[in-house]
């Protein structure tokens, strides 16, 4: 499978996973790049983002890495969901903060997959590192036949 084949594949993932995806919409989540097995995704830390401690709310932040995440390993268009993940946050996010989640898929065989993903704010300064482990399920993120990987074309 070509390159240029690969990328337009994972584009039409991210478009339909992201079409679907209410949470990442209500965080104001934004798709900045994707490609095979890369996902880069934007979210500025808005008011209903902060703790009681006036610093960004661990989850609202692993939401952000974990839906970049989701983009990374659904980029080849097989369903694929979290079988488990962890973070680990190095920095406090604050109020106004523009955070950008960028995520790499680390090794991919068969049905498993490692992705890793670092949520740094708008100065560079890493908020937080993420690892998820991934499973592929039966299915795809779009079934339209023009971005069906070639082996799914093969049993098709």
């Amino acid at each position: 499978m070509t390159d240029d084949r690969k990328q337009k594949i994972a584009e039409a993932a991210s478009a339909a996973m992201h079409e679907r995806d209410h949470t990442a919409h209500g965080l104001g989540m934004e798709i900045e790049a994707v490609g095979p097995g890369h996902a880069r995704l934007r979210m500025t830390v808005t008011k209903n983002m902060v703790n009681g401690h006036d610093i960004l709310h661990g989850g609202m932040c692993f939401t952000l890495a974990d839906t970049c995440f989701a983009h990374v390993c659904n980029s080849h268009n097989f369903s694929t969901v979290a079988h488990s993940c962890s973070i680990t946050f190095t920095a406090a996010g604050k109020l106004g903060d523009v955070l950008t989640a960028e995520g790499r898929e680390v090794w991919q065989k068969g049905r498993n997959g490692v992705t890793d993903v670092v949520v740094t704010n708008q100065d560079g300064t890493v908020i937080a590192h993420f690892r998820g482990n991934s499973r592929r399920i039966q299915g795809h993120v779009t079934d339209d036949p023009a971005f069906l990987p070639d082996a799914a074309k093969k049993d098709a």
